[in-house]
Parts: structure tokens; C-alpha cells; sequence
């Protein structure tokens, strides 16, 4: 019996151990985690997302979840009888569609959320971009075709007040935010690109790290001839392939982009379809995405 013990504890001892750098080097740091995809539809990712979650809080870290909800929003608008309509990869937004994306977000997606997580414990705690004016937002009009265009209630970050956020991780929650913005200059509220959000929440708490769950596997060298994921590069080397991306990438690398040069140490998109995809990237040298790094300075080595 005792040496049966033996073998099946042994390879769980070598796997915490093998972990030990990574825990001490991300120790009380923030990382922020912008949950998405498919990892927001399936069941069991749903739960092993809120696992690696709490893991993280009790391994010493200070996560913070963002989200956004775009199949739940297409599901409610389809319900409502309005029509989903995208512009330059991001949703218009009409003032109906606005009320059903606020009721989805914070309604729906963020209570699922903060459920599963205080499974494990009185951990979570939810709010919107609008609570204590965490996201503020005015218009935003992106450019096709070199004209500007009119897509409704949708934001265009200008503050981010990480306050409320703060008291939180002090009193040893983990908040979950939802991409609402406050408006800077009415009295409405605007839907927030939920990736730009991330990227601006992890650059205002100074976060060690951004980690952004996609449906794929990372950043591909040459999409589609190839699949053959980049697992590192430069925010310069970023920017010079930006122009070439897929619509729905381009949020999240930008966002990725921005974390960087705003003072995030690294910047992920990992595969959200993957279990505890979250723990690989974290606590282990394979990590499973593509990572994004400031430019190196001067007399830094690689």
C-alpha cells in the first residue's frame, strides 16, 4: 500500500515543485484575465476557468477578470428581434441593443461568473465599467474606407479610475468587471470592446500581466498557409504585423500592444479551449500562446 502511495504522490510533489519559480516571481503581482470565446459556452471550461482563477488568488497572485459576451449579446438581440449588425469587427450598437447589452453583460455573464468562482469561497465580487467611474467613454467613430462611421452606443476609452478595484484586491476579492464605460460627456453608458478593456484595466493597475483567452491558439506565423503558432515577440515586431490580421484579432493584439507599452510586464493571448490553459501559461515553461514583450532597451540581452 505504502509504495503505491509513493509512486502516485511523488509525480503530484514534482509538478508543485516544478511550479515553485513561477510562484515566486509572480507573487502578489496582478494579473488581469479577459475571459472569452468558447471558454464562456462550454460547460467544463466554464468551470476549470473558475478554478484556475481561485488557484491563482490562493497561489498569491491578484487576478482580475474582464469580459465581454458576444455570442450571449447575439443570442438576446436575436430574442428581441434586433438585428446583429458588425462594422470593422465591432458590434453596432443602437440604444435597444444597448439596454439588452447591459442586461446581458452585467445581468447574466458576470452573475454566472461571480456563481462559479464563489463556488470555491467568498472570493468574487462584480461590477461594471460604470461603478465608481472604473471606465469612462465617449464616442467612438473608427474609420472605413477613410470615412468616419456612426456605430451607435459603443466607447472609446478616455479614464480609468482603478480605485474600486484596488479596494478589492486589498480585501482579497477577485473582481470581475464587465466592458461597460460610463459616458464622459452624456448621461448614457457605451459597450466597451471587451479586449481594449483588459488591455486598459492591466495598464492602469500597473499589472505584471494580461492574458487574453481566444479561440485559437495564438498568433500564427502566416495564417492560413501555416499554423504555426509565434510564442514571442517584440510590441515593435507586434505593430509591423497589425495591418495584416484578422478582424477579430486585431482587438487583442492591440490591446496586447497597449498593455506592453503602457507598462505591463507581458502580454498573452493563449487557447481558451484548452483546460487550465490559464496554469499552463503561468506555471510552466511551455507556455501554450504567443506572449508579447516591451521592445528591449538598450544593453538588455534577449
Amino acid at each position: 500500500m505504502s509504495t503505491t502511495r509513493k509512486h502516485t504522490a511523488l509525480p503530484k510533489a514534482q509538478i508543485l515543485i516544478e511550479a515553485l519559480p513561477w510562484l515566486t516571481r509572480h507573487n502578489g503581482k496582478t494579473v488581469v484575465i479577459k475571459f472569452g470565446g468558447n471558454a464562456m459556452i462550454d460547460e467544463d471550461l466554464k468551470a476549470a476557468f473558475a478554478q484556475d482563477v481561485v488557484f491563482l488568488h490562493h497561489a498569491g497572485l491578484k487576478p482580475v477578470v474582464v469580459h465581454g459576451g458576444g455570442p450571449q449579446i447575439s443570442a438576446a438581440l436575436d430574442k428581441h428581434g434586433i438585428v446583429s449588425e458588425f462594422k470593422a469587427g465591432l458590434r453596432v450598437t443602437t440604444e435597444d441593443a444597448m439596454d439588452v447589452v447591459r442586461m446581458v453583460l452585467a445581468g447574466q455573464v458576470q452573475r454566472e461568473l461571480v456563481g462559479l468562482l464563489n463556488r470555491h469561497g467568498p472570493l468574487a465580487v462584480g461590477l461594471t465599467g460604470e461603478d465608481a467611474h472604473t471606465i469612462t467613454a465617449v464616442k467612438h467613430r473608427p474609420t472605413i474606407d477613410g470615412e468616419s462611421v456612426d456605430i451607435g452606443r459603443v466607447g472609446e476609452i478616455t479614464a480609468i479610475d482603478t480605485g474600486a478595484i484596488e479596494a478589492l484586491l486589498a480585501d482579497g476579492r477577485i473582481p470581475v468587471v464587465s466592458s461597460i464605460a460610463r459616458s464622459q460627456d452624456d448621461h448614457h453608458v457605451y459597450n466597451v470592446n471587451a479586449d481594449t478593456a483588459a488591455a486598459a484595466l492591466a495598464a492602469a493597475l500597473g499589472a505584471e500581466t494580461l492574458m487574453v483567452l481566444t479561440d485559437v491558439e495564438g498568433l500564427y506565423e502566416d495564417w492560413p498557409n501555416s499554423d504555426e503558432v509565434i510564442s514571442r515577440l517584440t510590441a515593435s515586431q507586434l505593430e509591423k504585423l497589425l495591418p495584416d490580421l484578422s478582424a477579430g484579432m486585431v482587438p487583442k493584439m492591440e490591446g496586447c500592444l497597449h498593455a506592453v507599452r503602457g507598462g505591463v510586464t507581458t502580454a498573452r493571448v493563449i487557447d481558451g479551449r484548452v483546460q487550465h490553459s490559464i496554469l499552463l501559461e503561468i506555471f510552466t515553461d511551455e507556455g501554450i500562446g504567443t506572449m508579447v514583450v516591451p521592445d528591449e532597451t538598450e544593453g538588455e540581452s534577449s
